[in-house]
């Protein structure tokens, strides 16, 4: 029983004397996700090897197991309740949590509007912006030092550190040095906003949303941290958004002045992280954005 942890902690803290089954689940890209059916319940375990991710490790699962934590305990919108993360003997890492029997449809986009919602304003931060650990967006390291200053703070962890990835990956001194610029520029496009540091669930795209059988929304694979609540929306351009998610978003954090001029700038993160991740089809996109914003801020 020591040489696997996963059954090890599922048959003591897991208050289950027996497994019944183990089933594969599919979906992810990068981790091996199992559903493990025992006595006392099932439980949703991802796992890891060492050589998947860039090295990255343990740490993956646990900025997800922190941030499905403080998530959960805004008591807003529902997602799994982590319980454990761990190292397995092959060198690989864990995760274990709650398993949630989906719905047939994605859920209520006015509900999930409001529960979001609902999560942003009871998850603040005194600390600023940021988050206790790094985590990661998709596989991809996601800085979170703590800041006070939001424009200085995704400027610095969130765009600048993707433009250094595609100057040292691609090569690309083109969008680095105008995405720079694009930083150095873009205070104006903060005037007259009042901006708290929200829990952000930091990757919000179709595929990481979904219901329960109570058609209640879920939301899954965080790439938590405190920020603006207008970065969730970075990657509304692969989630479904509609009218109705933002008409009841908006009742519960009402929209600051700007929003749509801010919009593209919050999505460019996104465009850029693809842009390192799958290759030179995102790269028009995130360049596109970036002239856009330096020729309406004249910079």
């Amino acid at each position: 029983m020591s040489n696997d942890p996963v059954r090890e902690w599922i048959l003591s803290e897991g208050k289950a004397t027996q497994i019944t089954r183990i089933s594969p689940v599919g979906g992810g890209c990068i981790n091996l996700a199992s559903r493990y059916d025992t006595d006392a319940g099932s439980f949703f375990v991802k796992t890891n090897s060492q050589h998947c991710i860039r090295s990255i490790g343990p740490s993956m699962f646990e900025g997800e197991a922190l941030g499905l934590g403080a998530m959960f305990e805004t008591g807003s919108i529902r997602v799994p309740k982590p319980y454990k993360v761990g190292s397995l003997p092959t060198g690989g890492s864990f995760i274990i949590m709650e398993f949630i029997e989906f719905g047939a449809s994605r859920g209520n986009q006015s509900d999930l509007g409001r529960k979001l919602a609902e999560m942003h304003k009871a998850g603040k931060s005194s600390e600023g912006f940021g988050f206790d650990v790094d985590n990661t967006i998709g596989s991809t390291p996601q800085i979170n030092s703590w800041s006070t200053d939001w424009i200085q703070f995704y400027g610095e962890h969130r765009l600048g550190y993707q433009l250094k990835l595609a100057l040292d990956q691609y090569g690309d001194s083109a969008i680095y040095e105008k995405g720079q610029r694009l930083i150095k520029s873009m205070g104006p496009l903060f005037d007259n906003v009042v901006i708290e540091p929200c829990l952000l669930h930091g990757d919000l795209w179709s595929g990481n949303i979904c219901s329960d059988k109570k058609g209640e929304p879920v939301i899954l694979d965080p790439a938590c941290y405190y920020g603006h609540n207008e970065a969730e929306f970075g990657m509304s351009w692969c989630a479904g958004f509609g009218g109705s998610f933002y008409n009841s978003y908006f009742q519960v954090m009402p929209k600051q002045p700007g929003f749509e001029k801010r919009r593209d700038l919050y999505m460019l993160y996104h465009y850029l992280n693809h842009y390192n991740l799958f290759g030179s089809g995102y790269r028009s996109s995130a360049m596109s954005i970036i002239d856009d914003y330096l020729a309406m801020l004249k910079a």
